[in-house]
């Protein structure tokens, strides 16, 4: 068997013998094995733990039924927060531990020279349904200079992929294609396409452009509406990819992009000082079975034409037809064909743009929660490996999760009618044990991400400092708290509406920072303050001495139309600006992508 051969079975021959290793070969499969062995019986472990802690407490004056519910509600909703204390923990220790992360996490990287050439042909393939065309524009011109600039831009081709409805704005999408053609000439490869229908969402406008142009491409680069890559990063996944056969998606770390809206910059200061540690830990052991986020990503288009085809659900109702999220199960489906799917937890010029406000931030998840509850007709998919089921089941419960948590919230709040032995005392030292350890699990990739900065001297510089990094991680403290119970129970609120038949349409996503009016907030946010505020009398009533172990989730449902109000507001955005409170470090140092890109954005006027 030849050395390709062995590598495309996963094996590599060392010492005479043959060792199972991942399909790049570049990584011993039995490592992997033992790794997911130890993160999973670290999760059994903490979860039995809880699980058995909580019980303990709810048995308290006897066991009743509410006691049961109580449980599952906890047992559900425990999970997600386990995962992310561990990958967050076990991030930060190969970052800044005694060995070497990039051999031990992502080896495959190592083995692409940084200056080889370019041999692959790329198709930058954007995906766009009713967006603001000037700015999706102004984006793939500056990526294209860009890329022209740097001597590569001939292995590229760049494809429009429109879907959208409205026809002023495919009259302006035509325009400004036919602009942007009639000025770089017949030496760059420009396509314009736009379908009459949104057949497949999103998944289907790509399975489109693979009929009419795949084959004639080695890669594709995804990229959404709000997407942006710099040269450096996409020349750099490109030469990963060509460096390794095998591996048929590789993932960028994507990060948000400055922004005036106070919503969006407070948040995505939080996902990113914490998202390299998160990520980091989680690639450590989910390796050649890692995520697709959807978008600023390099696919191989063969064996995803071939064999990432997404089924079409029969039935009937919100949870049948074609499918909302497509990412997930094209990754599974990757690696199910034989081929790596890999994340690169590396801080590069990769980049997205977050909702500006609490209103289409809760949009988008929704969105999100239909598709990935579609994803329970596909656990049973023949063939899928075990890390891939387990993938799949996470999606889910991810969102399962935050329904168990406002339905514990709310059973919580009805043990005031329960009948229990009011003779044996609470065991309140073991209540403020576990109540202490939840929170700050929650809090562990935030902490991770802080620690990772604050321990690299230059991490604090491109922060703006210490002080405004202390300063940012506390606001957005506040910012989390607020938010995380509204946004889970509008989810929990969504989630009953599906077993009813409601459902989500695929629309255009706000992206400009813009004041939201308190009729709006009030509109969409009024459930949560009639909860908050049944859930604060029936504890003032009946239980105040559990009115402060209830206090964060009770303030942020009372405050949640102000919250979304001000979090939208312009001007607070502006002060954070001056003030460099939440910067992220391209907003201290801008890089000369972003330079390029905001040169595109004042001449087109966005």
């Amino acid at each position: 068997m030849s050395l390709d051969e062995n590598l495309a079975e996963g094996r590599f021959i060392s010492a005479g013998r043959a060792e199972r290793r991942t399909p790049t070969g570049v990584q011993s499969a039995r490592q992997l094995t033992q790794r997911r062995v130890v993160v999973f019986t670290l999760i059994a472990a903490t979860y039995a733990a809880l699980v058995a802690l909580f019980a303990h407490l709810l048995a308290h004056g006897g066991f009743t039924l509410l006691d049961g519910l109580l449980l599952a509600a906890f047992c559900l909703s425990t999970p997600w927060t386990i995962l992310g204390f561990w990958n967050a923990l076990i991030g930060l220790w190969l970052l800044h531990g005694p060995g070497d992360a990039r051999r031990s996490v992502y080896p495959y990287a190592t083995r692409a020279a940084e200056e080889a050439p370019i041999t692959a042909r790329v198709a930058m393939v954007m995906t766009l349904r009713n967006e603001d065309p000037a700015r999706a524009f102004a984006r793939l011109r500056a990526m294209e200079g860009e890329l022209a600039a740097s001597g590569a831009g001939d292995a590229f081709a760049w494809f429009v992929l429109s879907d959208t409805t409205r026809p002023e704005i495919a009259a302006q999408e035509e325009d400004l294609f036919a602009a942007w053609q009639a000025e770089r000439g017949a030496g760059t490869s420009l396509h314009y396409r736009r379908r009459t229908s949104n057949e497949g969402f999103k998944a289907g406008n790509i399975r489109d452009f693979l009929e009419r142009w795949g084959d004639a491409h080695d890669f594709m680069l995804v990229l959404d509406a709000d997407s942006f890559l710099g040269a450096s990063a996409t020349l750099r996944l490109v030469r990963i990819m060509q460096a390794h056969p095998r591996l048929g998606i590789l993932q960028s770390l994507v990060v948000g992009l400055p922004s005036r809206s106070p919503f969006a910059r407070i948040f995505q200061f939080g996902m990113r000082h914490g998202m390299r540690s998160y990520t980091m830990g989680a690639s450590w052991w989910a390796g050649d079975c890692g995520p697709y986020w959807g978008h600023n990503a390099v696919i191989r288009i063969a064996p995803f034409k071939a064999h990432c085809q997404l089924p079409v659900l029969p039935g009937k109702g919100p949870l049948a037809g074609h499918m909302l999220s497509h990412d997930q199960i094209e990754a599974v489906l990757m690696r199910r064909a034989g081929y790596e799917v890999r994340v690169l937890p590396e801080e590069m010029d990769s980049f997205e743009e977050n909702p500006p406000h609490l209103t289409e931030f809760t949009r988008r998840d929704l969105r999100w929660c239909q598709g990935n509850m579609q994803y329970w007709r596909l656990l049973a998919l023949p063939g899928l490996r075990p890390m891939s089921r387990f993938q799949i089941a996470w999606a889910i419960l991810m969102y399962l999760g935050a329904f168990a948590w406002m339905a514990f919230v709310a059973l919580a709040a009805l043990k005031v009618f329960d009948t229990e032995r009011a003779d044996a005392p609470f065991p309140a030292a073991l209540g403020l044990t576990l109540f202490a350890t939840m929170f700050a699990m929650s809090l562990a990739p935030k902490v991770a991400g802080l620690l990772d900065v604050l321990l690299r001297a230059g991490e604090r510089a491109r922060y703006g400092g210490g002080a405004r990094l202390a300063g940012g991680a506390l606001a957005e403290f506040v910012f989390s708290v607020l938010l995380g119970p509204v946004v889970a129970f509008r989810i929990a609120l969504f989630m009953i509406g599906l077993a009813f038949g409601r459902t989500v349409t695929w629309e255009a996503q706000a992206r400009d920072a813009e004041r939201l009016s308190w009729r709006t907030a009030l509109a969409g946010l009024w459930p949560q303050f009639l909860f908050g505020a049944a859930l604060a009398g029936l504890l003032a009533g009946f239980a105040p001495g559990a009115l402060p172990w209830a206090l964060p989730v009770l303030v942020a449902l009372l405050v949640a139309v102000p919250f979304a109000v001000l979090t939208a507001e312009p001007a607070l955005g502006r002060w954070l600006g001056r003030t460099g409170l939440c910067a992220i470090p391209e907003e201290v140092f801008p890089t000369t992508s972003l330079a390029s890109l905001e040169a595109q954005r004042a001449t087109a006027g966005r």
